[in-house]
């Protein structure tokens, strides 16, 4: 797996295929292994890069605090270090957010934006929300990260089919760094840039599982502040769609970046 180096990170990353750069944006406490299903679909028609987050998979984990500006500013520096813009951006959940928070940051590098199962903040309203992400810091604390990744596993993967997917998330889980895993989780909680994305003016697609952690008018009203934005949806699909429902999402990503001008 190649490695970019920047003043305070090791960037690693890996590229399939040929054509018009599309760069992948990971999760939370995943790493681009997690792309593996879009990556050997979409390589015949991009050059498709997935890369590991700062604190995640095989790039640096410096100490904390990180922020979504800071991930936003480590892909921008793939970007630039590898010559690929413009690109095609794609990212899901954390990794949606760093795409945002890129296309408001450096538009230049943007061609287009793909955002799976994610929104332009992660504001804690609610008692519910707030006791939510203190429960994973907690479970991170005193139990671990694989005990964290069997609690996901479960809620993302209940059907019985879905024993492989359960027992990957929950192995791959338990490879992360906790501090670094907190440390970015702390930085996505509180991160809002909701009142800017009426300035993205690229091609824009939400892309919403049915069964998301946030439901699907959600993402309309999102798009609907922005100037060239769609949602889709991917049916019968949780919080991870591109491992529960890997066909959809490649069908819906294929759809919306070939008609990207």
């Amino acid at each position: 797996m190649p490695v970019l180096n920047t003043p305070d990170l090791a960037i690693h990353y890996e590229t399939a295929g040929s054509g018009s750069p599309l760069v992948l944006i990971h999760g939370l406490g995943s790493s681009a292994r997690d792309w593996a299903f879009q990556v050997s679909f979409l390589a015949p028609h991009f050059k498709v890069i997935a890369f590991d987050v700062r604190g995640h998979g095989r790039s640096g984990k410096p100490p904390g605090p990180y922020s979504v500006s800071g991930f936003a500013a480590d892909a921008a520096a793939l970007i630039e270090g590898l010559a690929l813009g413009p690109a095609h951006v794609a990212g899901i959940s954390m990794g949606g957010m760093i795409a945002f928070q890129l296309a408001l940051d450096r538009p230049e590098l943007i061609r287009s934006l793909a955002v799976i199962n994610s929104g332009p903040e992660l504001v804690l309203r609610t008692p519910g929300q707030r006791m939510l992400f203190a429960y994973r810091r907690a479970i991170v604390r005193f139990l671990g990260m694989r005990a964290m990744g069997k609690v996901l596993a479960r809620d993302l993967f209940p059907e019985p089919h879905q024993g492989r997917l359960r027992q990957t998330l929950t192995e791959r889980w338990a490879e992360n760094d906790p501090e670094a895993y907190l440390a970015s989780l702390n930085a996505i909680v509180g991160w809002t840039v909701a009142g800017e994305i009426g300035r993205i003016r690229c091609p824009v697609l939400l892309l919403s599982a049915d069964e998301d952690y946030t439901p699907v008018a959600a993402k309309q009203a999102h798009a609907e502040r922005m100037p060239n934005a769609r949602v889709a949806v991917i049916r019968d699909s949780r919080h991870l769609s591109p491992l529960d429902q890997p066909a959809r999402t490649n069908a819906a990503l294929i759809d919306f970046l070939l008609q990207v001008p």
